[in-house]
């Protein structure tokens, strides 16, 4: 049974495991009156890397109750953009880590209001000095454990709009909010659903319309050294609220900026 819990009107019990232990996952949903982008891949995601956790979750479920969240929450008006957060817990499972054999799952809805969104002359990156770790039984999990995230994102000085974190091997991972793909060529290139701490939804939304488009997707490292690669010709920021975000400075390097994958890529298209 799926318990829902509205974050801005009701407290989230102390036995919680979610708040207790990061017990859970989530999803931040972009989302336009009662419509949401990406709507099917964010359900998917969520009910898929539920299983993963042994968290019970139905998508028909789940969708059903990000609708009834969205008529609580969200503006009458249709145009009107703002953020639907979904948090999925284990549920109260008491003191100690071992979980309950029946767990009766929580979900939390909150909204907010839409952040504002670059423009298409793109943003400023650089690398965090703080490394990602990834455990290959969570890898791509977006789960309530973002403490590297959140430790990452203490190095911001407000002159960058994202950093970039870097694995042990010393390779370009992912944004602190961010997945990441360039265009080496006539490839376009992504770090491995193996090695990133989060496998967003946008990231597979570009993967499945560049493919569509007759594009080569190749799903590897990407070196450090990016920004000096001569056959460099753009790098991205992928994420679900903001979409496609072109990278016009890496490290201090200028970098070629285009709008061709925000072409192939229209999120607004997706409003579901």
């Amino acid at each position: 049974m799926l318990t829902v819990i509205q974050a801005n009107s009701q407290a989230v019990p102390a036995a919680d495991r979610g708040l207790a232990y990061g017990d859970g996952l989530f999803e931040t949903i972009r989302m336009s009156g009662q419509k949401a982008l990406l709507r099917q891949h964010h359900l998917r995601r969520m009910a898929s890397d539920a299983a993963r956790l042994g968290i019970p979750a139905d998508v028909d479920d789940l969708d059903r109750e990000l609708t009834r969240a969205a008529r609580r929450l969200g503006p009458p008006d249709d145009n009107h953009s703002w953020i639907l957060k979904l948090i999925l817990t284990r549920g109260n499972g008491g003191r100690g880590y071992r979980p309950p054999q029946n767990p009766e799952p929580h979900l939390i809805a909150s909204s907010a209001t839409l952040p504002p969104l670059p423009g298409p002359e793109g943003v400023v990156a650089r690398c965090s000095s703080f490394p990602l770790t990834v455990n290959p039984k969570l890898a791509g999990i977006k789960t309530l454990n973002r403490l590297q995230q959140v430790m990452a994102s203490r190095e911001f000085t407000g002159a960058e709009w994202e950093l970039i974190m870097k694995d042990g091997a010393d390779h370009l991972v992912e944004g602190t909010r961010t997945n990441l793909i360039a265009r080496l060529g006539d490839c376009w290139v992504t770090p491995p659903a193996s090695s990133v701490a989060v496998a967003g939804v946008m990231r597979q939304y570009v993967m499945e319309r560049l493919v569509l488009a007759g594009e080569t997707v190749l799903e590897r490292p990407l070196p450090a050294d990016l920004a000096a690669r001569e056959d460099l010709r753009g790098f991205y920021l992928l994420n679900s609220v903001f979409g496609v975000v072109a990278v016009r400075s890496f490290e201090g390097a200028d970098l070629p900026v285009d709008g061709t994958l925000a072409t192939i890529c229209g999120p607004i298209e997706t409003l579901e």
